[in-house]
Order: C-alpha cells, then sequence, then structure tokens
C-alpha cells in the first residue's frame, strides 16, 4: 500500500497550488470571452494535473495536502467553467444550480460524519465518472464558442456530457447520502479511510 505523507513542499503540492492559482486567471478569460486564452490556460492546467500524479506516485510523493489540493483544484475549476459559461450564456444557470448543490450537500455530509466520529467516505466510481463527464464538456463548450466552424458539433457533445455529468453527479451523492445515514446509525468507531474524499 502506498504510504501517504505529511509533507507540503513537494514537486505534485506545486503544481498542484499553480492550478489553484490560475483558476482565476481562467476565470477572467471566460467573463472576458477570451476562450482561445481559457482553453490554454486549461491545458495547462490539465498537463500539471497529470505530471502531478505522475511524479506523486513514480516519487512516492503522495501527501495528504495533495489529496485534499488536487480534488479542491478539480472542483473548482468545474465551478470557473460553469459560471463563466453561464454568463456568456453557453448554458443556463440552473445547470451551475444543480451542480452547486450536490457539492454543498457532500460538505454538509462531510459535516455530518465528522460530527459522528466518522472520515470521510470512499469515492464512489460514479462520482469519479460524472467528474470525468463533465471535466470533458465544459472545455468542449468553450471550443465552440473559440471557433465558430466547431460550434455546432461542440454543442451537441457539451451538453450531451454535461447532462450525463449531472445526473452521474446527483447519482452518487444520493449514493453519499444513503452511506452516510447507514453509518451515523451505527456507533461511532474509526469509519472509513481518510485516505479518499467524498468530493469526486
Amino acid at each position: 500500500m502506498t504510504e501517504v505523507s505529511n509533507r507540503i513542499v513537494t514537486i505534485p503540492n506545486a503544481l498542484s497550488l499553480l492550478r489553484l492559482l490560475l483558476i482565476p486567471v481562467f476565470l477572467g478569460a471566460l467573463i472576458a470571452a477570451e476562450y482561445i486564452w481559457a482553453l490554454v490556460i486549461l491545458v495547462v492546467s490539465s498537463v500539471t494535473d497529470l505530471v502531478d500524479g505522475v511524479v506523486a506516485r513514480r516519487f512516492d510523493q503522495i501527501t495528504r495536502l495533495g489529496q485534499l489540493l488536487d480534488p479542491a483544484a478539480d472542483r473548482l475549476y468545474i465551478l470557473a467553467t460553469l459560471i463563466g459559461l453561464a454568463w456568456q450564456q453557453f448554458i443556463p444557470w440552473w445547470l451551475v444550480a444543480i451542480i452547486i448543490a450536490r457539492d454543498v450537500m457532500l460538505i454538509i455530509l462531510g459535516v455530518v460524519l465528522a460530527n459522528h466520529g466518522y472520515g470521510p467516505l470512499y469515492v464512489h466510481h460514479l462520482g469519479k465518472m460524472a467528474t470525468f463527464a463533465l471535466l470533458f464538456a465544459l472545455p468542449v463548450l468553450i471550443l465552440g464558442g473559440a471557433f465558430a466552424a466547431l460550434e455546432p458539433v461542440a454543442t451537441v457533445l457539451g451538453w450531451s456530457a454535461a447532462l450525463w455529468g449531472a445526473f452521474l453527479y446527483w447519482w452518487a451523492g444520493i449514493l453519499y447520502l444513503r452511506e452516510t445515514i447507514r453509518v451515523v446509525r451505527i456507533s461511532p468507531g474509526s469509519g472509513p479511510s481518510a485516505s479518499d474524499s467524498l468530493n469526486a
């Protein structure tokens, strides 16, 4: 089993921090309708995400801080993209509300679990699939905004993946809710491992 350290200064953590620092720049580019720049930033973020995962595993630099920063960056990029696309009227605000509401629910579940002596629940594969679908859909919609010739195809692909991702997002959320209800009904103990996060 891979050891998780408490180190703070590592290359993967630095890359995750870079991703976080680029989020306001990315959102600003979207709101200003600088779609090509937004795509460039998104590509840079995706590459650093891939690299930090490889480095962390290859050089045993998996840390507790990294396990928090990495999913946080994913969540914030999704949120920034949703806000930017809704601002530019590529997607409706109700879709933004649906996705944010699910994340708020998971935060509340995390607090409930902590109050009953449990760590975060294991990540469900549906949560991972939902995140992947959204991380695919939203850049595709930006691509349609950047290049008019691609807009018809990008709109269909992007919306299909976004709706599917939102559905899976809530399906996973309901499973997390059910599991939270189950574990708080039994006596508090060590709880599920904290090596994974609810936020997926």
